[in-house]
């Protein structure tokens, strides 16, 4: 059953939205951010269905569903990042993006609509890496952090010294780069580049919440990006007999054993297909001549 409603918790002049079940999926963080002239959201969740504060502009960090779901609660300018742009703007494009067979794809469209309020916003608007947009006495910087999606964000909030990472979220789940639009390399980047960022709060869109002081944002960021490094290993581990790419992704490196739907078998093949490449880069896997994989 839907929750709706948040707890408001401010961080100088950054207000965090917290979702239901601490921003847990299907719930989601969001952010409010007011100046002397205009106020902003960030990530319009469900929490924010019914109980919308109201805004000026609205900025999504992704084009997922946990992210707009309470985007219908507003009828004033939206943006995303360029490469995002084209699934805000259509709820059919949202949903091809995730990647699934034809029936599937057909389900999840009537998943975003019926469950997310997902519907076609042709009216959003692109932005790029390093916009401002000024709000009186307060200004938010877009920092473009792919690798989740092509086009995912941060948003760098001063004076207050806070940066949403949106779904560099550090959870245990780790990193996901199982889309279509998903990058391992860019993903990597876009963590290093988080390291970089000294900030006194690190929003995140999911359980985590805010983390303050960049010596622990980074200390979580680390146990965040040693997901990879297991995926890695577990790969490795896997090859020490040669197997083809559909058996590697049976062996699952994301989800769970227990995890069913028609998303696991596509992000799966498409996970470990970036792992093989990284690591055939590295001279630890090699490809055997018959479709199979071994590590070297």
């Amino acid at each position: 059953m839907l929750t709706t409603g948040y707890t408001e918790a401010e961080y100088g002049g950054v207000s965090v939205l917290v979702g239901a079940e601490r921003g847990a999926y299907p719930y989601a963080n969001s952010v409010l951010v007011r100046g002397s002239a205009e106020t902003l959201v960030i990530d319009p969740s469900l929490s924010l269905v019914g109980s919308a504060p109201p805004a000026d502009l609205v900025l999504v960090s992704h084009a997922h569903e946990d992210h707009v779901a309470g985007l219908g609660q507003y009828d004033g300018p939206v943006l995303t990042h360029e490469k995002d742009l084209g699934a805000l703007r259509s709820l059919k494009a949202m949903a091809a993006g995730y990647g699934l067979p034809p029936e599937a794809t057909e389900k999840t469209e009537a998943m975003l609509r019926e469950e997310f309020f997902v519907r076609d916003r042709p009216d959003a608007s692109g932005f790029t890496d390093g916009a401002v947009f000024d709000l009186g006495g307060r200004t938010v910087t877009v920092v473009h952090l792919p690798g989740h999606t092509a086009g995912h964000c941060g948003f760098l909030i001063e004076p207050d010294a806070f940066l949403f990472v949106a779904d560099i979220d550090l959870t245990s789940f780790g990193p996901f780069y199982g889309g279509i639009g998903s990058s391992l390399p860019d993903f990597e980047a876009s963590v290093r580049r988080c390291q970089e960022i000294d900030a006194r709060w690190y929003g995140t869109a999911h359980q985590k919440g805010v983390i303050e002081g960049a010596t622990e944002f980074g200390r979580q960021l680390d146990a965040f990006f040693a997901v990879i490094e297991r995926r890695d290993a577990t790969l490795l581990s896997h090859l020490r007999e040669p197997r083809t790419l559909e058996e590697i992704a049976e062996r699952r490196l994301v989800y769970r054993p227990h995890v069913e739907g028609p998303h696991v078998r596509p992000v799966e093949r498409r996970t470990a297909a970036q792992h093989l490449s990284r690591l055939m880069e590295a001279g630890l896997v090699a490809e055997t001549g018959d479709g199979r994989f071994r590590a070297t």
